[in-house]
């Protein structure tokens, strides 16, 4: 259990940078952010690739679908919607909404996954939910008020932007709960090679990514200089940076936390990205949060504080599957 929640720690450390890329490229489509990343991911997967090659071969037709379905949704879908959603919103209120993770995918765990790993009694969890709603309304009001003080403000793209963050949340909703099954039916495998199977199933996806984004901006007559943007070498070293350490080992540090910890418990750990994604984007503005952020902050993580305590009842003591 230590090491578990040892291995998602660092994953939230790492993964809280992928909330800095649309701040530092805000000029750079949000789809061409999220096929670079990965196209830089699956290029770095090769070389890994070949060094686990004999343990890749034992990976099946279903296993590499199963590979696909999880990049394509978990990976690509899910950046398109999180860089969209910051390019639109900033970074403070994209980053609170995908902190509702922990929970909803206790929720999602608690439905799909109560006979596996025991139900989470829905009263105890209400509070949570609470306090984490009422985290958020108070990060937007700081966001909305600032927008309101600025007369150039789009209101519109800001709620686009909100609509886009729930997106996000509904991919990477899906993604760990669909990836946990598959390491739990699978306990022989590396967390290892799976994370650099879903590398390898990126690449293609990513690679076809580009050329018909770039094909659709050459068709538009879009002035947007492809394939790598007005600063190439920038763009280009930031996606390898968040394709190896976001993307790889952030990814294997998860399916580490994965197969140690209960799904609904490994969920609510993602907090740990949320809180580093915050501090990284108040760092990038060069200012310290406002009372009332704070104050959203700490409820959040009190909401996560209070899901984590409460603990999952084997259905063999607990009522019967439609029960309330």
């Amino acid at each position: 259990m230590l090491l578990g929640t040892l291995y998602a720690l660092l994953a939230g450390l790492i993964w809280g940078l992928v909330f800095v890329g649309p701040l530092l490229l805000p000029e750079y489509p949000a789809a061409l952010q999220s096929v670079g990343r990965y196209l830089a991911f699956g290029l770095i997967a090769l070389p890994l690739a070949w060094l686990d090659r004999d343990a890749l071969r034992q990976l099946g037709r279903a296993d590499w679908i199963e590979a696909i379905k999880l990049s394509a949704i978990g990976n690509l879908l899910y950046y398109l919607f999180l860089a969209s959603a910051i390019q639109r919103a900033g970074g403070p209120l994209p980053t609170m909404i995908i902190g509702t993770l922990p929970v909803v995918i206790a929720i999602s765990a608690n439905l799909l996954n109560a006979r596996r790993d025991g139900r989470l009694p829905w009263l105890r969890l209400a509070p949570s939910l609470l306090l984490i709603a009422a985290g958020i309304a108070c990060v937007n009001q700081v966001e909305l008020r600032a927008l309101r003080a600025d007369a150039d403000a789009d209101l519109s793209r800001y709620a686009l932007g909100a609509l886009l963050a729930f997106g996000a949340v509904a991919c990477w909703t899906w993604y760990p709960l669909r990836n946990a099954d598959w390491l739990r039916a699978h306990p022989g495998r590396s967390p290892r090679t799976w994370a650099t199977a879903q590398g390898v199933a990126t690449l293609p996806l990513a690679l076809a990514g580009y050329i018909v984004l770039w094909s659709f901006m050459s068709l538009r007559g879009s002035e947007f200089p492809m394939p790598f943007g007005p600063r190439p070498g920038f763009f280009i070293g930031l996606m390898v940076a968040i394709g190896l350490f976001a993307s790889w080992v952030g990814t294997l540090c998860w399916n580490e936390a994965s197969q140690r910890l209960p799904t609904a418990l490994a969920g609510q750990l993602i907090v740990f990205e949320t809180l580093f994604a915050l501090s990284y984007a108040f760092i990038l503005r060069g200012q310290f949060p406002q009372p009332l952020t704070l104050l959203g902050i700490a409820l959040l993580i009190a909401g996560v504080i209070w899901a984590l305590r409460v603990k999952p009842v084997p259905l063999t003591d607990a009522q019967p599957d439609g029960a309330h």
